[in-house]
């Protein structure tokens, strides 16, 4: 069996302390100080994640015309790329035949290439899917770092090192510099606060960290704290709350899922499994992703069952992800029910029966910089 691949910053991690996990074939930090006072820190000050394992994959049009690029990925992602201004990003899903989600990912414009930034557990899997489009390039970049700056000061210790940091938007995105280095910043996340994710050469990631790290109010954190974070911020997580067994529609996605893609839209459909995804963003799902709220303090975890009520005994539902939120106070998770389910079930817990809220989505009120 062959070793976890470690990230240009593994050393630093291991220096700062660091306890280490295998995830998705890497060994990646998952707490230092802990995973409550990171998450925390982040809410109040600002956190530095290494996400280096996932995937950065560019794509370019042989023609050198973008939007000949952006017409192909449009057969696999039913996004409006074609309208995916220079400088912007845009939140994507890869979908299957059938309408499951395959992959979520995040897509950017810089000039004439594309940014695709994919899970890592998935990152294989994209390149072939992607690797099928006739008509453009795509360039695996393994030769860059990946690391995520959040929370509200997060704008206060990236504009020291690249000022032009401070007049970004939320899901802007473009090539910067740093220290003579092209950088790739985009002002987005996934925390539910404001931040941005940088993407580093290799040989500058550490210097670029511990320069990050100098700065007042800036903690390293770990998968630990990111987890919950998002957990908080109603954002699934793939292989979790989305798969290919999940539709857009059912993972509550349906918002990236555009007019202009939709049925009569000038770009209808054209990506696989658009007759099961529109006609379901039509006509409404069965069943869909659902905030949780257990009643007491212990959490419930996923692939717990949900019943109806406390004497039921065929399961209506399963929880997908689930936790103690930090910054709640309270258990939260979330889960997949029928969609005409709300008020209160039951979590199958330890032998017995706890009843759960059907909440609205998120926990938190997201702070990103409009």
């Amino acid at each position: 069996m062959s070793s976890p691949k470690t990230t240009s910053l593994h050393g630093l991690h291991a220096e700062t302390g660091a306890k280490f996990v295998e995830f998705a074939g890497w060994e990646l930090p998952v707490q230092f100080a802990g995973v409550m006072p990171e998450h925390l820190h982040t809410r109040a000050h600002a956190s530095l994640f290494d996400v280096s394992h996932m995937g950065q994959v560019l794509v370019t049009a042989d023609s050198g015309d973008p939007s000949d690029a952006a017409a192909a990925l449009e057969t696999l992602i039913p996004a409006d790329l074609i309208g995916l201004a220079d400088g912007r990003q845009r939140y994507g899903l890869f979908t299957d035949e059938r309408g499951g989600i395959l992959d979520d990912l995040m897509v950017s414009r810089h000039g004439d290439r594309y940014l695709l930034v994919v899970n890592a557990a998935r990152t294989e899997h994209d390149l072939g899917w992607l690797r099928q489009l006739r008509g453009v390039a795509v360039d695996h970049r393994t030769d860059r770092a990946l690391l995520a700056l959040q929370g509200p000061e997060a704008e206060r210790a990236l504009a020291t090192l690249i000022p032009e940091a401070a007049q970004m938007r939320f899901m802007d995105s473009r090539p910067l510099e740093w220290a003579g280095h092209e950088v790739w910043v985009s002002r987005s996340g996934y925390t539910g606060e404001d931040g941005f994710e940088i993407s580093v050469p290799n040989d500058a990631a550490e210097q670029f960290a511990r320069a990050l790290l100098a700065v007042d109010g800036v903690l390293p954190a770990g998968l630990g704290a990111r987890d919950s974070l998002r957990l908080e911020a109603g954002m699934p997580l793939y292989g979790h709350d989305l798969s290919t067994d999940v539709t857009p529609a059912q993972g509550g996605l349906g918002w990236a899922v555009p007019k202009v893609r939709r049925l009569d839209g000038a770009r209808e459909g054209g990506f696989p499994g658009a007759d099961v995804v529109l006609a379901e963003l039509r006509d409404g799902p069965a069943r869909v992703r659902r905030g949780l709220r257990p009643e007491g303090r212990a959490p419930i975890r996923e692939g717990v069952a949900l019943y109806a009520d406390d004497a039921a005994t065929e399961p209506i539902g399963t929880v997908t992800s689930g936790s103690f939120g930090p910054s709640v106070g309270h258990p939260i998770a979330m889960g997949m029910l029928p969609a005409e389910i709300g008020g209160t079930v039951h979590a199958e817990l330890r032998g017995r029966r706890v009843p759960v809220a059907v909440v609205d989505l998120p926990f938190i009120t997201p702070s990103y910089k409009r």
